[in-house]
């Protein structure tokens, strides 16, 4: 519960937590002696000292607030700035930044087609940042363009992995690539922080995007914490099935509430999978509804019919209803989920730098060299093990707090919104399944 009480904590509180942390990323560098510059909670754990507010800082928004050069401030940023990263030199096959002893691969499709590319390149620039904030003199990260083909993924990433010299891989972002090394075995492998979309994890080989698992417990954790007991949970039918109402129910049971029954469905069953629940659980007061890779239309427009939601049943989707244009349907549904346009106290040097806005990508690209970083720092190059890695109080990045779960998921804090007028409103800044 450290997560949820740092959320709920006064904003003064937060920051004056995030200011006095001796591991503050950006300040390690500068003040700092080793013996302090514990980035991570883990580290605290590790050498018998606990952070007071239980999640590392990653990030100390007030130094990167600082302008360049100040004392306590980032480091110069690179001095090439792009209209867009559409606009961004043509990236070599393999590049190399930093001079630390830390050697750190990261997997890009830099030039793939299309807003793969486009989101490669955007990642490119995030990793350029972080190792110019804080990452230059620690380690050494090798680009490597993974040009947007799987095969070409996988096979970088079993080169790094089987180098013996790197301490983690960052990406890839080819969900097929990432599976495939999921299954991989080998416990003395490096770790790997894909950045593939809709990833499940695997061990040793860890999904850092919000997943719909993590999206659909935060969304039923934070209608319990409003008073919901009894839930409802319908799921596509499938490989994900389990571990989503796995979430679920653990997510709920920290706030005394309970999954009271989980429907599957298919793409043509949803609306009789509807009609049976009524039969199957009595009053409900919250129904959650995952969609997987389809749309979530025919099982809403279903459960529109029976008036959910309505004044005593609230309806919960999750962020993969969000690859889709919000439908009428959506219309009084909560939905936890990242802040596309909030990227955190990096937002403002990263416009600055590269004259384009960040987005979630530069962000989750960010949080992956600045954490490997820190690691760096605190630990040193052995550092990058499941103890580290899978803390249980987890880390802050630019995209909130975060945590690494065993089997390869991930857990965040996100923000909870309700659908009102075809928007997303905000209704809670954070909330979190964990």
């Amino acid at each position: 519960m450290a997560m949820k009480a740092w959320a709920e904590a006064p904003a003064s509180a937060r920051s004056a937590s995030v200011a006095s942390h001796a591991g503050a990323a950006w300040h390690f560098r500068r003040r700092c002696s080793p013996a302090l510059a514990l980035a991570f909670v883990v580290v605290a754990a590790v050498s018998g000292c606990q952070s007071k507010n239980g999640a590392s800082d990653m990030l100390d928004p007030s130094a990167i607030a600082a302008p360049a050069g100040q004392a306590g401030g980032p480091a110069a940023a690179p001095s090439q700035q792009t209209a867009s990263p559409a606009a961004s030199t043509a990236a070599k096959a393999s590049q190399t930044l930093g001079t630390g002893s830390t050697k750190i691969t990261m997997l890009l499709p830099l030039s793939a087609p299309g807003s793969a590319g486009e989101n490669g390149r955007k990642m490119y620039d995030a990793a350029r940042l972080a190792m110019a904030d804080l990452g230059d003199k620690l380690v050494t990260l090798t680009i490597e363009d993974t040009r947007g083909d799987s095969g070409t993924a996988k096979d970088l990433a079993v080169k790094a992995i089987t180098s013996g010299g790197v301490k983690v891989v960052i990406g890839p972002a080819e969900l097929p690539a990432a599976q495939q090394l999921a299954k991989l075995s080998g416990t003395q492998r490096p770790p790997v922080l894909a950045l593939a979309d809709n990833f499940a994890g695997g061990p040793g080989v860890y999904s850092v995007r919000l997943s719909e698992a993590d999206s659909a417990a935060a969304g039923a954790a934070a209608g319990a914490s409003k008073g919901a007991k009894k839930f409802v949970l319908l799921v596509p039918a499938g490989t994900s099935a389990n571990a989503i109402e796995a979430r679920v129910t653990n997510a709920l049971s920290i706030y005394g509430a309970t999954l009271a029954v989980t429907l599957p469905y298919s793409a043509s069953d949803g609306a009789k999978v509807v009609s049976d629940m009524g039969s199957l659980v009595e009053a409900p007061d919250a129904v959650v509804v995952a969609s997987g890779d389809g749309s979530p239309i025919a099982v809403l427009g279903a459960l529109k019919a029976k008036g959910i939601p309505g004044k005593a049943v609230s309806l919960i989707g999750t962020d993969r209803w969000l690859e889709r244009p919000i439908d009428p349907l959506y219309e009084g549904a909560y939905i936890a989920t990242l802040d596309q346009s909030e990227t955190g106290p990096i937002a403002d040097r990263f416009k600055a730098t590269y004259n384009y806005q960040a987005d979630v990508n530069v962000a989750y690209a960010y949080d992956m060299v600045a954490l490997s970083a820190g690691i760096a720092s605190s630990v040193g190059p052995g550092g990058f093990s499941k103890q580290v890695l899978e803390n249980a109080s987890g880390f802050r990045g630019s995209t909130g707090l975060f945590r690494f779960r065993a089997d390869g998921s991930s857990q965040r804090s996100m923000p909870f919104f309700k659908v009102e007028k075809g928007r997303l409103k905000l209704v809670e800044k954070q909330t979190s399944g964990f």
